[in-house]
């Protein structure tokens, strides 16, 4: 069975995760999830147990529990369903979005913009996709 375990004391180590759930039986991986730049823990992780009835009683007996002075959150991992799956490539108008007074550049682009090749753009933080500096 798939354990998540949340709240988690961003300090805790995964050696300490896999001690405290092997006092309920036999724990097949521990996964605490990191951020991918700071590499700090996100303070929660998974708990892979091979024995249902052992990994029940875990989850009985830690959910609520307290470590290292935090209450944790300890539930059966359900797979997310297959459609609602984050998608990175929009959201959050991040890839092309509303890009605030910014210039799409071109040759010659009156019309008082900062144009040109890849002139600059007035307004904003420029991340939605100004200034793609056409041709």
């Amino acid at each position: 069975m798939n354990i998540f375990v949340g709240s988690l004391p961003f300090s805790i180590e995964e050696a300490d995760l896999r001690e405290s759930f092997e006092a309920y039986g036999a724990v097949d991986s521990v996964k605490i999830i990191t951020d991918k730049f700071t590499g700090r823990s996100k303070g929660f992780g998974f708990v892979e147990m091979p024995n249902d009835d052992e990994a029940q009683k875990a989850i009985d007996e830690l959910n609520g529990a307290t470590v290292q002075g935090r209450a944790i959150v300890v539930n059966k991992s359900e797979p997310k369903p297959e459609g609602e799956r984050r998608s990175f490539n929009g959201g959050g108008n991040r890839g092309g979005g509303d890009s605030r007074g910014g210039s799409r550049g071109g040759y010659g682009n009156d019309r008082n913009s900062g144009g040109g090749y890849g002139g600059n753009s007035r307004g904003g933080d420029n991340r939605g996709g100004g200034n793609r500096g056409g041709y």
